[in-house]
């Protein structure tokens, strides 16, 4: 039988197997160690004796040291069970203790003149403040001396008897099994240059905190380990991969980027300027480019991505561009011809819709050459599409790609040379978070708006003003203006109030009738022909309304849409809401974003939508949502894969420790990159570890 962390939780004193067949489906937990890894998410201090004269009601938990000098149980009226009353003092005052269970067995250990220690919850009952069940522990207890944590639990685990006080007697055995075995799994050096707590402390103290200076120092110990052994295992790979010499060197900037450049109608801006030198520099350094490019809807990324292509061109590179969408894939290929055309390099679109003998001339173009920049969707994947020479991947909206999929392209070359790769997202990440997800990438922001982008008017209306807002709609319309309708919701829901997509299509067409409106709809239970027919209808302007759900977040682009409304929009997070906004206000003319609210909404919807009223800006709107809810929501970050899961840290809250674990592993793999040495023999045990073992995707992004 496995010893300390290892051993099988059924094991551990007063758990046997079917309460740790539970604590498996409950809470993943299998063995001594994954149950000392689950940290108390608050601590209710257990270190001061309150005295019984100075409680008050309002007080969150209270411990007293007093002797029972009464005890009585009293009937339950009409026929219900009765209950049992302790009155206790301490010679301050008098106070009663209230117990609807149990009453046969603690009626018996309550005599009169018994002193124990109760810890609980004060409430008030007729004018006097009373404790109901609270819980009881002998006069010279230890746990009466120290901060008490509160962990996680469930239903079936409170039901099942797993209450507060069992959680904390099992994680004190827990301890005594482990610690003795324990060993120190960070150098010593990192401990010393750190000023680190031991490991057995850190837990320990995590734990049953003695004190808040003694929880303070194991916390730190715990996040930073945390999360420096994460940013190790992420930054390692751009170590070894920015020290080879396998990626494709781009020494020329080439005619064909002047040609595109000098006849751009309009200046760049200084954003886009300063990130097409970063990435220039990237080409030109023989290891290859891997780059994250975050830009706020509208900041012109797929600027930077034509004439980062024409790089690749003007060194006699190819260049795919892959979208997530067919409509998204079919845009930037209408965009970037019109750029190319004072170029004469040739584009081309390939998509699962490309009829099979264009599709032949497209692989012909591939294989010999003539097609320079390919744009398309999942179909650039496939076996049988091969390039002569691909020397640039742009991704843009990466996370709507899985790994595998991505690491697909790379078997485009045969030769051991490295694409070069150029990530591009319009979701703003926040800083901490976008340096740890894509530890392995570079990253560039375009922090600025191109001139003459007029801002989009954000107002938040109930339904009162729902009239109002239809009447707005058909002003806009009269101008000869389109607007998008938003729902959250494609089937009815039993447990959801809100209104759905198609009961809203139904009323939306019921009050702007044919012939003098036309309303399009597109959800994600349509075909792709369908959808790809009533998106193509509202972009060419035949249609006045789309009615949708978020399947339009990413990349649509309609110039002449002025009106964005979202329905139920407090039940979409702050990142998407801007997603939404960023499709009006491309053109010319003012735009606006109307968020309907329903009338009962909770305080932090009200403040996400108060914030979405306030400002632009995607970055400051980013930072406020992990903050709110918390990383793994944020841009389908779930799956674009943290390599561990986080139990002390938090990307949201210890951006500090963040910055600090990565500045730190930074140093680390300079000196030592593939932490080969022997004062590194700790971290690269550490890294094999199951929860470090990922593919190494550190090639695609």
């Amino acid at each position: 039988m496995a010893s300390g962390l290892e051993m099988e939780l059924q094991y551990l004193p007063k758990v046997g197997p079917k309460r740790a067949a539970l604590f498996k489906t409950e809470l993943g937990v299998e063995t001594v160690g994954d149950l000392l890894g689950i940290y108390p998410f608050r601590y209710i201090d257990r270190s001061k004796i309150h005295a019984i004269g100075e409680i008050r009601p309002d007080q969150a938990f209270v411990q007293i040291r007093a002797t029972v000098l009464s005890e009585s149980v009293l009937p339950g009226k009409s026929g219900k069970e009765g209950r049992l009353s302790v009155i206790v003092g301490d010679g301050t005052g008098e106070m009663e203790l209230v117990f609807f269970k149990r009453i046969k067995w603690l009626g018996p250990k309550l005599t009169q003149g018994s002193t124990f220690i109760f810890f609980g919850k004060p409430t008030v009952f007729n004018g006097r403040v009373n404790m109901v069940h609270p819980e009881i522990d002998p006069p010279d207890s230890a746990s009466s001396g120290v901060m008490t944590g509160v962990y996680p639990s469930t239903e079936k685990l409170k039901n099942a008897g797993v209450t507060a006080k069992v959680m904390n007697n099992l994680m004190n055995s827990a301890l005594a099994e482990a610690l003795p075995h324990l060993k120190e799994t960070l150098p010593e050096y990192v401990i010393h240059e750190k000023g680190l707590v031991p490991l057995s402390f850190a837990l320990r103290q995590v734990h049953f905190p003695t004190d808040q200076n003694a929880l303070a120092k194991a916390l730190y110990r715990l996040k930073f380990e945390e999360l420096f052994l994460l940013e190790l295992s992420l930054l390692k790979q751009k170590f070894i991969r920015s020290r080879s010499d396998n990626g494709i060197p781009m020494p020329r900037v080439g005619e064909f980027f002047n040609k595109c450049y000098n006849a751009l109608p309009y200046s760049l801006t200084g954003a886009q300027k300063r990130v097409i030198k970063e990435i220039r520099e990237d080409l030109k350094s023989g290891s290859q480019m891997n780059r994250l490019l975050q830009g706020d809807v509208g900041s012109g990324k797929t600027m930077v991505a034509v004439l980062s292509a024409l790089i690749a061109v003007g060194n006699a590179y190819q260049c795919c561009l892959m979208a997530p969408t067919e409509v998204l894939a079919n845009q930037h290929y209408a965009n970037i011809s019109r750029y190319l055309a004072p170029t004469g390099v040739q584009a081309a679109l390939l998509t699962g819709s490309t009829p099979a003998s264009q599709r032949k001339k497209i692989d012909s173009g591939l294989r010999d050459g003539s097609i320079g920049i390919i744009i398309g969707t999942h179909a650039l994947i496939e076996d049988t599409v091969v390039f002569r020479n691909l020397g640039l991947a742009i991704i843009d909206e990466q996370h709507r790609f899985g790994v595998d999929q991505r690491a697909r392209l790379w078997s485009k070359r045969t030769d051991g040379r490295l694409p070069h790769v150029l990530v591009m997202t319009a979701t703003p990440i926040p800083r901490t978070l976008a340096m740890t997800l894509y530890g392995d990438l570079d990253v560039s922001v375009i922090d600025e708006m191109p001139p003459g982008r007029k801002p989009v008017q954000t107002i938040c209306i109930g339904e009162n003003k729902r009239l109002a807002m239809y009447n707005f709609l058909r002003d806009e319309i009269a101008k000869g203006r389109q607007a998008f309708i938003v729902y959250p919701l494609i089937f009815e829901s039993e447990k959801m109030d809100y209104q759905n997509l198609q009961n809203g299509y139904e009323q939306i067409v019921s009050r702007f009738p044919l012939p003098d409106y036309k309303v399009a709809i597109v959800h994600g239970q349509q075909t792709t022909e369908v959808k790809n027919f009533n998106m193509d209808a509202f972009a060419a302007g035949r249609a006045d309304i789309l009615v949708s759900t978020t399947v339009i977040e990413v990349g649509v682009d309609v110039p002449n849409a002025s009106v964005m409304v979202i329905e139920s929009s407090e039940r979409f997070g702050l990142s998407q809401l801007h997603q939404l906004r960023g499709r009006v206000g491309r053109g010319s003319e003012k735009s606006y974003c109307i968020l309907m609210r329903g009338e009962k909404i909770s305080k932090e919807s009200r403040k996400r939508l108060e914030l979405m009223c306030a400002t632009e800006d995607g970055f400051a709107l980013a930072e406020e949502d992990m903050k709110m809810r918390g990383p793994g929501d944020l841009e389908g970050t779930q799956q674009s894969g943290l390599p561990i899961d986080l139990k002390a840290a938090s990307l949201a809250r210890d951006s500090r420790i963040v910055a600090e674990s990565r500045d730190y592993a930074t140093r680390v793999l300079e000196a030592d990159p593939s932490l080969s040495s022997q004062r590194n023999e700790l971290l690269a045990t550490a890294l094999q570890g199951s929860k470090y073992i990922q593919k190494d995707y550190s090639k695609i992004s």
